[in-house]
């Protein structure tokens, strides 16, 4: 759907470029474009000055494979981090979410996706001889398969784990899933209960 203002060509361009950010429908569009002419034009400028830089500059670290404006990102610089440690995800939020929880202090591999033969995605698109290169040249301890719990996420970690898994010395752990913090147990999807009972945690052993 385009809104056509009938008033300015470049309003309604702006408007449509708009949308192609996610979430982003005609309307929501047609109000951020009338924001920022009506009451922000500086913010606007800079929006699309440091816009037009990053994508000019930004692109994938030459070794974990996050967006950086350099070859190598500042995760993969940093000598303080576990360079035994690998935690495989999908995409760049997974590894903003897992910062977040500043519970991990290794490397990371962005596959940028997950096998969909439907899509045409497969080991290449997601860079897989890389990670497996990376694993066996380097003296990775424990690879942590991160990925989603949809049918393509797990696809994906068992095509993984099958290449990795002859590998000596080499450990490869899964982030657990069960039953979220604060959550009740009656509101808790059977999938999740089922993973949790699976992966339920030991408090006490058999005496």
């Amino acid at each position: 759907i385009r809104i056509v203002s009938k008033v300015s060509p470049l309003l309604d361009s702006l408007i449509e470029a708009l949308q192609c950010l996610p979430g982003v429908g005609p309307k929501s569009a047609q109000r951020m474009a009338l924001h920022l002419l009506e009451r922000n034009k500086n913010a606007g400028l800079i929006l699309a000055n440091t816009l037009e830089e990053a994508l000019e500059k930004v692109d994938k670290c030459s070794e974990c494979r996050i967006f950086t404006e350099s070859d190598k990102c500042q995760i993969c610089s940093n000598e303080k981090r576990n360079q035994n440690l690998l935690c495989v995800v999908e995409s760049v939020s997974d590894v903003f979410a897992i910062e977040q929880s500043n519970q991990f202090n290794g490397h990371y591999f962005i596959l940028h996706g997950y096998l969909s033969p439907i899509d045409d995605i497969g080991p290449d698109e997601l860079a897989l001889s890389s990670l497996f290169s990376k694993v066996e040249k380097n003296s990775i301890e424990e690879v942590i398969l991160a990925t989603g719990s949809t049918l393509e996420g797990e696809t994906t970690s068992h095509f993984i784990f099958d290449y990795l898994k002859d590998i000596k010395n080499l450990k490869i752990t899964k982030l657990a899933r069960g039953v979220p913090l604060g959550g009740e147990l009656e509101y808790v999807d059977r999938g999740t209960i089922m993973h949790a009972l699976s992966d339920r945690q030991v408090l006490k052993e058999e005496n």
